[in-house]
């Protein structure tokens, strides 16, 4: 058996992570832990040298949640971070001066959320956010100049969900959702212009649209979408005349990401992800810098960001049996250089392999997902940890999982599945899922397990049920729903009832609610329907031991949604423990947080499968 790593190892801050290389591509940026807490550091940089480690500097001051998402202006001076407060996700803007040292708050405003719109190359001090500090349902668009901090209004908000602005920094299209669930992306000319619709998407079409960016001259958009096609394909469209060109496409694959030239606007290499990442190569000048970047590591390659004159790329190598590597690819020289890998304590212990898998469901449906078994185990009668990912509207991918990695080190089979309605695998496999939780989602998740027992890998006596946000409301229906299928059930900040999920949704959620009432229901015209699929419905039937943690500052899933079914739990005499974190939100920022919740998960793991604990 492997020797067992420790939480801390797993679920602690990384070392280093998340680097950008600043416009001039002379410093880099990144985040790592100062006195426990995750903050920005700043060290030199130089094609010829290499990093500066010896230099590097601390230059943020968060001594609380850390910070976990931060950007360069194109000044160079300028480091622009996100933050909340608890985990409420009513993000504020700070900025620091590099020069001066200086930290501001640039959206000081209580209760009001931000977002980061646009930098822009050209307009170097000058930066689009938008606020929803005159309407908590809309946001409004905002110039904020760096140099003054002083905010003026551009776009007051028609109705919209999301903006994208051109090179010009000048907001040109907007995305207008509608109550059957469909939406319009709306274009205008100029600053003065007024809306006009350039693209009607339908409902079948909403999940697997995206608009990435305006050409340079602004004449044309390019976009991923499913419109007239089963997957997702990088589209080209005349803002003018609504003519479409396709660029890419994959035929069982939605468009994974797209490397865009940050002078040229046009794309470079697309990615499309079935099982593992496939790569097109639109620009030729880049083809052989991929060819490069491939042979620096066996991982799944991801450029993560680049200089303003496109020379110099930071690349993340997805790796499953590893910690994440960085290098700095130099396009000129055709050169890779090693950064720093997030966790290198990882590379101390010996981790498992994941693994692509696929059955079919019930219904003849093909779902796709990942195994990861112990290392250096027979592979027969394992205990097993069913992961269910959130969203729904999302996936899982190849590459390191914390989670896998620990329930593998720990003795368990993890099994992580792409039930319908996951993204990624076309429209037809998304829409598959509406009106589906708690009965096909389910059914395939049950289907999933019913495999691995079939296969004679798990014991179908030690089978746990286990998730985050969706996940954490598969876990609770599995429970109620299928409560002799498991042996257990971990539920983080999962919803127990649908109907007061959807009446209680963030007010910035307010627009999207359409996509609610058509792939989950509306609990005005629905509300018996919601109701028997929620797990609070059937918490008569639960036979099996619950572990449930829940933020109390989380504003998409409420403290209520937990307290409800403990309460009920509690009344019926069921065997439940009950983790409420006070300075948490959706999920565990803070490193303390995370390694008590992953000691008591584990415990309880340990305790009622048989596999190992650290404690």
């Amino acid at each position: 058996m492997a020797e067992l790593i420790p939480l801390p190892v797993l679920f602690g801050n990384p070392e280093r992570v998340a680097p950008q290389i600043s416009p001039d591509a002379a410093q880099l940026a990144w985040i790592a832990p100062r006195d426990g807490v995750l903050n920005v550091w700043v060290a030199p940089v130089s094609a010829e040298t290499g990093l500066d480690l010896a230099a590097a500097r601390v230059v943020t001051s968060d001594t609380d949640r850390g910070i976990r998402q931060f950007e360069w202006a194109h000044d160079g001076r300028h480091l622009l971070y996100l933050q909340d407060t608890g985990g409420d996700e009513n993000w504020r803007l700070h900025d620091v001066d590099l020069i001066t040292m200086d930290e501001r708050d640039l959206t000081p405003f209580d209760g009001v959320q931000t977002e980061l719109i646009a930098v822009e190359p050209s307009f170097p001090s000058e930066i689009l956010v938008g606020l929803n500090k005159d309407n908590p349902q809309l946001h409004d668009v905002y110039r904020l100049d760096l140099r003054t901090g002083e905010l003026t209004k551009e776009v007051e908000n028609p109705g919209f969900i999301g903006w994208l602005a051109d090179p010009q920094l000048t907001v040109r299209a907007g995305f207008q959702p509608h109550p059957d669930g469909s939406m319009t992306i709306m274009v205008r000319n100029g600053a003065d212009g007024g809306w006009r619709a350039l693209l009607e998407v339908a409902e079948e079409d909403a999940l697997s649209t995206d608009a990435i960016t305006f050409s340079q001259d602004g004449s044309s958009l390019l976009l991923a979408s499913s419109a007239g096609a089963e997957t997702a394909r990088l589209v080209r469209i005349d803002v003018a005349t609504g003519a479409a060109e396709i660029l890419a496409s994959d035929p069982v694959a939605d468009v994974s990401g797209v490397k865009i030239h940050p002078r040229t606007r046009e794309p470079q290499i697309v990615s499309f992800q079935y099982a593992r990442m496939d790569y097109q190569v639109l620009d030729p000048s880049a083809a052989d810098d991929l060819a490069s970047i491939r042979g620096l590591h066996p991982g799944d390659p991801s450029i993560a960001s680049g200089d303003d004159a496109d020379r110099i790329w930071l690349v993340a190598f997805t790796n499953d049996a590893g910690p994440v590597p960085y290098y700095a690819y130099d396009r000129q020289t055709g050169i890779g250089r090693f950064l720093f890998e997030h966790q290198p304590e990882l590379s101390r212990y010996e981790l498992a392999a994941m693994e692509p898998f696929s059955f079919t469901s019930r219904d003849g449906l093909t779902i796709n997902g990942y195994l990861t078994f112990p290392a250096d185990t027979e592979r027969t009668g394992l205990p097993t940890v069913l992961n269910v990912h959130g969203g729904p509207w999302a996936r899982d991918r190849w590459g390191y999982s914390p989670e896998a990695q620990w329930l593998a080190n720990r003795g368990c089979l993890c099994v992580q599945v792409n039930f319908r309605g996951s993204t990624g695998y076309g429209k037809a496999f998304i829409n598959a899922g509406d009106r589906e939780w708690g009965a096909r989602m389910q059914d395939d998740l049950s289907d999933a397990v019913a495999h691995v027992i079939g296969q004679g890998w798990a014991d179908p006596a030690r089978v746990a049920i286990y998730g985050g946000s969706y996940g954490g409301y598969a876990a609770l229906a599995g429970a109620t729903f299928t409560p002799d299928l498991y042996r257990c059930a971990v539920d983080i900040v999962g919803p127990s009832n649908l109907i007061t999920l959807i009446q209680t949704i963030p007010p910035y959620w307010a627009p999207l609610i359409a996509q609610f009432h058509r792939r989950v229901g509306d609990p005005e015209k629905d509300a018996d329907f919601l109701w028997s699929r929620s797990p609070l419905s059937a918490v008569d039937r639960i036979r099996i031991p619950l572990l449930i943690a829940q933020g109390a500052n989380d504003p998409r899933v409420k403290q209520a949604e937990a307290e409800q079914i403990v309460a009920a739990l509690e009344k019926a005499g069921i065997d439940h423990e009950y983790m409420l974190f006070p300075d948490e939100g959706h999920g565990f920022a803070k490193p303390e947080n995370r390694l008590r919740f992953y000691a008591a998960a584990e415990g309880f793991l340990a305790k009622h499968l048989g596999g190992r604990a650290q404690y």
